[in-house]
């Protein structure tokens, strides 16, 4: 069965209604990326950052996957797919791929904020409690933090990631403009000679054997399903 790795930024949930951060009405705008997402930030103001994803998760709850998500999780019907996403919604999941590998963390998670990776206090949070009362603490009497990688902080499934890219037969990029780094450093691992599509309304630089389709997540995915 062919392997196919499908690399998804921002762009793939904006038809469901997700602003993106960095175009100009994004979250960024509103609230500074300083403040809500760097240790810094969290730091000088958890009670601010606790709210702000408190906020976005009420966002996230409220919207459905698009026909782009539905249309990679039917890849797997015929191929094996790897979704590696810079997105920290859960609508991948939702439409029903079942191996998502997220790089930025997952909104719908907290964590301990002295060791966000203990598997031990990383806690799921659901629809009807999705909020967290500013000054909770984790299993470890340290306050609880969104699952959400920081600027700044490591990323721990970039490896992974990559490992997966080695092993793809078809890469697909939807939705991201590749200056985001590690991620936008995951298309040099796969393999000289396997195709490279990449879909986005706008024009992206990905180097040459890119094959562009730049049309929105839902549509381009329709046309590259039809190519494959």
């Amino acid at each position: 069965m062919k392997k196919i790795v499908v690399l998804t930024g921002a762009g793939m949930s904006v038809e469901s209604g997700l602003k993106t951060f960095r175009d100009a009405d994004g979250l960024w705008e509103e609230y500074p990326v300083q403040q809500v997402a760097t240790h810094e930030g969290w730091e000088a103001d958890p009670t601010l950052v606790t709210n702000f994803y408190n906020m976005l998760r009420k966002k996230c709850w409220g919207v459905k996957p698009n026909e782009g998500h539905r249309l990679v999780a039917d890849l797997e019907k015929k191929y094996d797919v790897t979704v590696v996403t810079q997105n920290v919604d859960n609508l991948h999941e939702q439409a029903g791929s079942t191996k998502v590998i997220h790089l930025h963390g997952e909104l719908m998670k907290v964590c301990s904020s002295r060791d966000v990776d203990d598997p031990r206090y990383i806690q799921q949070l659901t629809p009807d409690n999705c909020e967290v009362v500013p000054g909770t603490k984790a299993g470890d009497g340290s306050l609880l933090r969104p699952y959400i990688v920081f600027f700044g902080e490591a990323v721990p499934n970039i490896t992974i990631a990559a490992e997966e890219c080695q092993k793809a037969d078809v890469f697909i990029i939807i939705g991201t403009s590749l200056n985001v780094y590690p991620a936008a450093g995951l298309i040099h691992y796969v393999r000289p000679g396997v195709p490279v599509y990449l879909i986005d309304p706008k024009p992206v630089s990905a180097g040459s054997g890119v094959k562009q389709i730049m049309k929105g997540a839902s549509e381009g995915m329709r046309e590259l399903v039809d190519m494959l």
